[in-house]
Formats: C-alpha cells, sequence, structure tokens
C-alpha cells in the first residue's frame, strides 16, 4: 500500500513488483531535507493537492474562505466526479492533506484554507519547517453487550473515573465529539467498559471486547495504567486499533512507534475551530485500520513475530 500511494501521489515511480523504485523530481524535492522549506512545502501542496483534479477543485473553490460542513465538502466532491460511495474517504484525506501540507489554518478562530503563497510566506527560506498534526455534536446512546456484534463494533478503550471526575467529562467529550462521529461512514458501533450491561466479570467481557472487536480505539490521555495494559492486549493481538491523546500528555517510547493522533484540548479556542480536523485524521487512521490484513503491525509483532494470543485454543487471529 506504501508504495502503490507513493507511486498515486507522484512520488515515486515503479510499481511493488519493480526491482527499484525511483524517486520523481517532485518526490525528490518532498523529501530532501537539504532543499530550502519553501520549494520543498511547494512539492508537497504540488503533490497533495494540486496534482488530484478533485482536490485541486474543491482547493480552488473554497480557498480564502473557511473550512465548509462536511456535507458541503463532499457533495463538492461529487460534482468533480467522485462517486458517492469514495465522497467519505476523500474529504477525510482531502482535509487530512490540507493540514499537513499547510493550508488549513486556524486563522481569527476558525479552520481556514489559505492560498498557497500565504502558506509559503510563513516560511523560512533556508530552514524546514515541520507541521504539527494538529459545537460538541449531541451524545448518543452506548450499545449494550446483549446488542453488540463483535464484527461491527468499535471498542473504546478510555480512562473512564468516577462520575463527574475529569477523566469521565475527558472520556464523554472526546467520545461524543471525535470518536462516534468520525466511525459513523463505517458502521461501527461503539462500546465503553461502562455500558457493558451484561451480568458476568467485568474484567473478562472487556477483554473479550480487546481480542474479538472489529477496531479498538485507545485513548491514551492521563496515561491510565488500565488503558495501557488493555492496549498492550490488543497489541499483542495484532488487530486494528487506533490511538489518540491529548496534545498535552507525552506518547510514551513503548507505544511511540504507533501513530497516535494528539488533539489539543488546552482550551475551546483551541479546540472548536479543529473539531473538524480531528474526526478526519481519526476518520482517515480507521479507514487505514480496517483495509489492513487481519493482522497488523505493532510494536509486539515487529520484535517479537513469533508471539502469538492464543483464544479458546484457537491460534490468533480472532473475530
Amino acid at each position: 500500500m506504501l508504495i502503490t500511494n507513493s507511486n498515486r501521489y507522484g512520488l515515486t515511480r515503479g510499481s511493488y513488483a519493480a526491482d527499484q523504485l525511483e524517486l520523481t523530481e517532485d518526490g525528490l524535492k518532498a523529501v530532501d531535507e537539504q532543499v530550502p522549506a519553501r520549494e520543498r512545502r511547494r512539492a508537497w501542496a504540488k503533490l497533495a493537492i494540486q496534482d488530484i483534479d478533485p482536490f485541486r477543485a474543491v482547493y480552488e473553490r473554497f480557498t480564502n474562505a473557511r473550512l465548509p460542513a462536511r456535507a458541503v465538502l463532499i457533495d463538492a466532491l461529487k460534482e468533480t466526479g467522485v462517486s458517492a460511495d469514495a465522497a467519505e474517504e476523500g474529504v477525510d484525506t482531502l482535509i487530512v492533506n490540507l493540514r499537513f501540507v499547510g493550508l488549513l489554518q486556524t486563522l481569527s478562530g476558525a479552520d481556514r484554507i489559505v492560498p498557497i503563497d500565504h502558506m509559503l510566506d510563513e516560511l523560512p527560506a533556508s530552514t524546514i519547517s515541520t507541521l504539527p498534526y494538529a459545537a460538541p455534536v449531541e451524545q448518543r446512546g452506548l450499545v449494550t453487550q446483549e446488542h453488540a456484534e463483535f464484527e461491527t463494533t468499535c471498542f473504546y478503550v478510555t480512562p473512564i473515573g468516577e462520575a463527574s471526575s475529569e477523566q469521565r467529562r475527558h472520556s464523554d467529550l472526546f467520545l461524543s465529539t471525535f470518536v462516534e462521529p468520525a466511525l459513523q461512514p463505517f458502521n461501527l458501533k461503539v462500546v465503553r467498559a461502562d455500558a457493558i450491561d451484561k451480568p458476568g466479570m467485568i474484567t473478562r467481557q472487556i477483554i473479550e471486547y480487546l481480542l474479538r472487536s472489529r477496531l479498538v480505539v485507545a485513548d491514551l490521555s492521563f496515561h491510565n495504567p488500565n488503558v495501557f495494559y488493555e492496549l498492550a492486549l490488543r497489541h499483542a493481538a495484532r488487530l486494528p486499533i487506533v490511538q489518540i491523546i491529548r496534545s498535552s500528555d507525552r506518547i510514551p517510547f513503548d507505544v511511540h512507534q504507533m501513530r497516535t493522533i494528539p488533539i489539543d484540548n488546552t482550551d475551546i479556542y483551541s479546540l472548536v475551530p479543529k473539531i473538524e480536523t480531528y474526526r478526519s485524521e481519526i476518520g482517515a487512521q480507521v479507514r487505514s485500520a480496517l483495509a489492513a490484513d487481519r493482522e497488523v503491525d505493532t510494536p509486539v509483532s515487529v520484535y517479537f513475530p513469533s508471539f502469538r494470543v492464543s483464544i479458546n485454543g484457537e491460534v490468533k487471529p480472532a473475530g
């Protein structure tokens, strides 16, 4: 997938079956740290937006404006000829690309799509600039284990805490504002541990969700020990997972190899303008995780490839 997509974006020449891969002229500019920052960033914009006809059309349509509502962007992509089935994914990819390149910026309290010249003017002429990745929706009721089908379930691993505690309010906010909306296009129901109401040992039920759910979203905020315990089990099972964290929390070294989406909730002024961007980043990671084979790479699989998790006497993968 990496080789195929780098070819589609114009970074490389040669398919995954080729004996050699070659960087294109633009691809070389995009990755060479000796290239001046402005020239390098211009190459990013060309490869990620301008050379992709639907993205270029939508970008040119909304340049110098606030980031439109998601439904508006979906309709705009459809007008360029993108199929209805691909429009959801297209919007997520477009927003993530715009943010990464620097063409989506928070200005005057709102996400705005800026001209390329504006983005370039903010960069120094000769040094490299690394961009950081960068009203809550009504919370829907969580499903119970009785109604959960693991293949259509996302288990949300999060620091829950006592009712009205900071951790509980944090978990409720991230669930209703980011996780549930991001998962809507995938028809996955979200289950959180406190919603499991079937009689029985709660720890056993949590482990069952960890090892059988189609997807796990793990919130590493607060460095909660229960979260990391559950995260380790999912890593050992090598099943699809998406990691998120408050930007104020450090990502521990042991799990730093896994892509983790930082969410800046320092204050309402930092959070609200980027809600759609964060949803799209989560959606893009979900799509990537689910597109992978049933077995995914984790720190456990990388360093101990022969290690396997067994469920009911059957060798992993589970599901």
